[in-house]
């Protein structure tokens, strides 16, 4: 599935807002430049975005301090973004709605759909199993272009 194509686990509007925010928990980020989580999180830090690495075995990455669990985050956070298994998810979740978050963004290949119903059940919009790089390149190069789910 390419960026901005309709999906049951993401719609053009809830990818937009979710992009509009600008406080990221990186749940999983690894400290490994060459692991997708350390390349999505750089890349959003250059576009603006505040990244909060939560990953309990380091302490500094991208020159951010690391927290093990959300709910050591002394501060609001918008958007939960997860690089964790999917067997993982309902937790993060849990501690999502906990944190009070905006949203929670499922990297590709996470799918939780009980944990996803639970968090939009919370007030929180949720995206599943897409790329929140892919996504905000794709809308970076076609900022016009009407959602892909408006005829749905």
């Amino acid at each position: 599935m390419s960026a901005s194509e309709p999906s049951r686990y993401a719609r053009d509007e809830d990818i937009r807002k979710i992009l509009g925010y600008k406080t990221i928990a990186v749940v999983g980020l690894s400290p490994d430049p060459f692991r997708p989580s350390h390349t999505v999180a750089a890349y959003m830090q250059r576009k603006g975005y505040r990244i909060v690495p939560v990953n309990p075995y380091c302490e500094i990455v991208l020159n951010e301090k690391v927290y093990p669990s959300l709910d050591r985050i002394p501060f609001p956070v918008d958007v939960v973004d997860v690089f964790r298994r999917s067997e993982d998810v309902a937790e993060v979740v849990e501690q999502a709605i906990a944190k009070k978050a905006k949203a929670v963004w499922l990297q590709e290949g996470v799918v939780d759909e009980f944990a996803a119903e639970r968090a939009r059940r919370a007030g929180l919009t949720v995206v599943m199993d897409r790329c929140i790089l892919k996504e905000h390149a794709y809308l970076a190069q076609h900022p016009e272009t009407p959602p892909a789910d408006a005829a749905s």
